[in-house]
């Protein structure tokens, strides 16, 4: 009850609830609580007037300038009321701004002691002043007499800046609309800089601004990678853990707008920042990010479980981009992944409540790495991607009968499974169909690297033919080790853990 700050932000809830009188209220203590503070006194004119009380509001907002004289937004506000045809006489606001203020220190007019409110016979006196002077004419003589009487009071200055007729202020038309905007722009301008609009976290203009139900904001990109750390507001450390779950970061629509209509020339910069970044990490050739992690082969399903804050970054990234891909290779002592990988592409993730995800990916392309670095983390390489090499003539019919007798064993090999077997093929799915033309892809045939992918075999030999782009080489190799299989028993020879691949 003794926070002035939480009643304003009360006020703030029961005005946009349309509980204007129970705002007021607030609004009135906190009045009463800091008299000397001029925030509280603006907002209760705000509401004043959304209760339809005009003259009760120029009283809070005059008072408002009282207390804090070159307070923009108190003028603004009491100028479009004042620039109305409607807008309350001299007799009638005046007299209440003296009884409303006695005793309290006025705003300096020009340059000499501070001014005490105006009763109604000293307004007209005012007003007569202005119309010896030659001003009204200048204004127009149908500006309302207060309005003339108050700008005098203001700023001499500022005049010929606010003294529009009513009808060029509430217009319609497209250049009144211009105006207007030039108008909230340069407000905007005098209350804002840059510096206001800096997420905390990478100390740059909000891009995708997104706040808290903590009342913080941060750059969507921004705030997403603390939470990859820790569920809590990098701020004020409060829990986020809902906000985590809902998986929802809606942007902030006025911060957005604010921005647009104060600095649009830093806000493109911004945004063409973001762009330059998304298109280097779009290229598939230079610093592709690299999961190491297990093999992967060209065509094979490759289920990942991510919870890693790096890695979370890698992925979300690979979406926002739009290439939805990845490399991903082995670990390997002394070059920290190994020579070889095969591009992911993701097909879905499903999202869990406590950030972590399972992303469901496919294999595409081999590639041999050439450079490795690192970004925000993980691990990124420079690549050149494999192709198998083609042949023609009597070599193509001899790479054909070698991969239809290849092809027949591996039927044979999963006609006579063990239990174990069983389980691996109904994860893995059936033996793909063979190809047509044996050199219509890149990497060969989808059904050798399905074979390879279930077969007990040691990662290090898994790679050695991963990386060989001789079609004849790997059929051969295979050939030889369905062979060896399929003269022992089936139940001797249970295939190893590692082949079903629970991936971490």
């Amino acid at each position: 009850p003794d926070a002035s700050s939480l009643r304003l932000c009360r006020a703030e809830a029961f005005a946009a609830l349309g509980q204007h009188p129970r705002a007021l209220e607030d609004l009135d203590a906190v009045c009463r609580a800091e008299p000397g503070e001029h925030e509280g006194f603006f907002r209760k004119g705000k509401v004043l007037l959304e209760m339809g009380q005009r003259a009760e509001a120029l009283l809070a907002w005059e008072h408002c300038l009282t207390l804090s004289p070159h307070f923009h937004p108190a003028r603004k506000e009491m100028e479009k009321i004042l620039m109305r045809e409607d807008a309350p006489q001299p007799c009638m606001a005046a007299a209440r701004l003296g009884d409303a203020h006695q005793g309290s220190a006025g705003p300096q007019v020009d340059g000499g002691s501070p001014a005490l409110p105006l009763s109604s016979a000293e307004a007209q006196d005012e007003f007569g002043r202005f119309e010896e002077s030659g001003k009204l004419e200048k204004m127009g003589s149908d500006t309302p007499k207060y309005h003339v009487v108050h700008l005098e009071r203001m700023q001499d200055a500022d005049i010929q800046q606010h003294t529009r007729k009513p009808a060029d202020v509430i217009g319609l038309g497209n250049e009144e609309e211009t105006a207007a905007a030039k108008c909230t722009q340069l407000c905007l301008g005098e209350l804002l800089s840059v510096s206001d609009l800096e997420c905390s976290l990478c100390i740059r203009m909000f891009f995708e601004p997104v706040t808290t139900p903590c009342g913080h904001t941060f750059c969507k990109e921004c705030l997403e990678r603390c939470l990859d750390h820790r569920p809590n507001c990098p701020l004020c450390k409060q829990s986020l853990r809902e906000y985590l779950k809902a998986g929802s970061y809606s942007p902030t629509t006025l911060l957005q707008d604010i921005m647009l209509a104060s600095f649009p020339a830093q806000l493109a910069e911004r945004r063409e920042l973001h762009r330059a970044e998304m298109a280097e990490l779009s290229n598939l050739t230079k610093n592709i990010p690299i999961f190491v992690c297990t093999m992967s082969f060209p065509g094979i399903a490759c289920p990942l479980h991510i919870f890693e804050p790096r890695y979370r970054l890698m992925i979300r990234r690979c979406q926002e981009t739009g290439t939805r891909r990845f490399g991903m290779c082995i670990y390997e002592n002394g070059k920290s992944f190994a020579d070889y990988g095969c591009m992911l592409e993701i097909r879905q993730i499903e999202l869990l409540a406590d950030g972590r995800s399972l992303v469901d990916t496919i294999g595409r392309r081999r590639f041999r790495v050439l450079s490795r670095g690192h970004r925000d983390g993980y691990n990124t390489a420079d690549i050149e991607y494999l192709e198998d090499k083609k042949v023609t003539g009597e070599e193509l019919e001899e790479l054909q009968c070698l991969h239809e007798s290849t092809y027949r064993l591996a039927q044979r090999f999963c006609e006579h499974r063990d239990l174990t077997s069983r389980h691996i093929f109904m994860q893995h799915g059936p033996l793909p169909e063979k190809e047509e033309d044996i050199q219509a892809s890149a990497d060969g045939p989808t059904w050798c690297w399905w074979l390879i992918s279930i077969l007990p075999l040691d990662p290090y030999y898994q790679l050695n033919l991963f990386s060989t782009t001789s079609l004849r080489a790997r059929l051969t190799q295979l050939q030889r080790i369905l062979t060896a299989l399929l003269q022992q028993p089936p139940a001797g020879h249970p295939l190893p853990q590692h082949s079903s691949r629970g991936r971490v």
